[in-house]
């Protein structure tokens, strides 16, 4: 069953602005006081967010987390031997030291352990996609609200100035009135893809039925595990896990759509695509068109892996089209383009800023404030629900109505989808 929970309507209405809600919280921290944390999930997310974490003035993190004993120890190392390394997640939360946690796990584990969190008193950065279905989302959020935490998502692209600056152009009118907005990301891979190992026995350094967690018993599998010191870890292409480039990718920039549109969600939607290119074992499609039909717009997000030609020249990234003009955006900045006539200049803006460390610097400032932070968890929670109901999409092949009041589809056999059974003792309770 879905939870309903109330929505925000004060979204963001400014580039930069922080969100002014204040929050009580009991253990209110000065602006001075060291604050100390802790990381759960060391692969290569895990890694970055150590990094970042450590570099925040008066911060400590006083623990690592990990199943994967080469990852636990290369946390270790990364700290000089200063942070202390634990193998279960729920010490961490027992230390009442500890005033926030970052999860930087696979998806499938994200919810409980920030539903845990919150309930622990410990504020949260989680990484995106926040969750694998619908009704975790919605959890997560009547966590954070119930137990007066601040939880910050990974979308780090809202801390981003040239980003803010590009959604602030939509809002403002700069571009006309914007009908279309197309997002994607364009690539050319093997057909053999991450290939086809058989399962068998996991390695000895690894809790394997701890890494699955809430997700369906499974035997062991290299790919559904996933770590690859190429490319970050594969179990993002299987459904029990993940969402595939939807939701790995697609929650970048369409939550960075919705910012610049104050956070409105699509009404319905509809999706094509499958596996057409590659020959692996992963779930999830290689190929995928998702159309997004908002209040006065439409917005597209496609993902290909046979073709890399694009608009620009760009791998991925947003197009805003207005009558006056075409606004690109990614990470490495924006190009406003004009309509033939329009009395405007064509513009181009490299970006201004480091936005994994504002995205930090934000957080931590949140913790001692008390105010929500730029990716709020009910934003990314917003974000992270369109991208969910575009796999919906194309799983029930179904054209989806979204009632974003009730939070739910007005199709009942898309409904199996917004939800999932958890293993035991996995199951999130509030």
């Amino acid at each position: 069953m879905i939870m309903h929970t109330p929505q925000r309507r004060d979204f963001l209405k400014t580039a930069g602005a922080a969100f002014t809600t204040s929050l009580f919280t009991g253990n209110v921290k000065g602006a001075n006081d060291r604050l100390v944390g802790a990381v759960i999930g060391m692969g290569r997310m895990g890694m970055a967010n150590l990094s970042f974490a450590r570099k925040m003035e008066n911060v400590s993190v006083k623990s690592v987390c990990d199943v994967y004993e080469p990852h636990l120890k290369q946390a270790v190392e990364a700290t000089e031997g200063k942070a202390r390394p634990v193998r279960d997640f729920r010490e961490i939360l027992g230390d009442k030291e500890v005033d926030f946690v970052c999860i930087s796990t696979p998806d499938h584990w994200h919810a409980y352990m920030t539903v845990e969190a919150c309930k622990a008193g410990k504020d949260v950065y989680v990484e995106k996609p926040i969750c694998v279905t619908v009704e975790e989302g919605a959890q997560m959020v009547e966590a954070a609200r119930k137990y007066n935490r601040v939880v910050q998502a990974g979308t780090m692209q809202r801390s981003g100035i040239h980003f803010q600056q590009a959604a602030e152009m939509v809002r403002r009118g700069d571009l006309g009135k914007v009908t279309v907005v197309h997002t994607w990301n364009y690539g050319n891979q093997s057909p053999e893809g991450i290939g086809n190992p058989a399962d068998g026995d996991p390695p000895a350094e690894l809790d394997w039925d701890m890494w699955l967690g809430p997700a369906p018993r499974r035997p062991f599998n290299k790919n559904r595990f996933g770590v690859d010191p190429k490319a970050f870890s594969h179990f993002r292409w299987f459904w029990d896990y993940a969402g595939g480039m939807m939701t790995d990718w697609g929650v970048h920039w369409l939550d960075i759509v919705q910012m610049a549109f104050d956070e409105a969600m699509p009404t319905a939607i509809s999706a094509s695509g499958g596996k057409m290119v590659l020959t692996d074992n992963r779930d999830t499609p290689d190929t995928i068109h998702v159309t997004y039909e908002y209040p006065g717009f439409i917005a597209t997000y496609e993902n290909r892996s046979g073709n890399a030609q694009s608009m620009f020249g760009k791998g991925g990234g947003i197009l805003f089209h207005g009558a006056r003009a075409t606004l690109f955006v990614d990470r490495g900045g924006y190009k406003l383009v004009p309509e033939k006539d329009a009395p405007l200049a064509e513009v181009e803006v490299k970006r201004f800023n480091d936005s994994n460390t504002a995205h930090w610097e934000n957080f931590m400032r949140c913790i001692k404030s008390r105010e929500r932070p730029i990716s709020d968890i009910e934003t990314c929670q917003r974000s992270t629900t369109t991208c969910l109901l575009g796999n919906v999409a194309l799983r029930s092949k179904l054209r989806i109505d979204w009632d974003s009041g009730k939070w739910t589809t007005a199709q009942a056999d898309a409904r199996k989808f917004l939800s999932r059974e958890s293993r035991d003792p996995w199951k999130i309770r509030l």
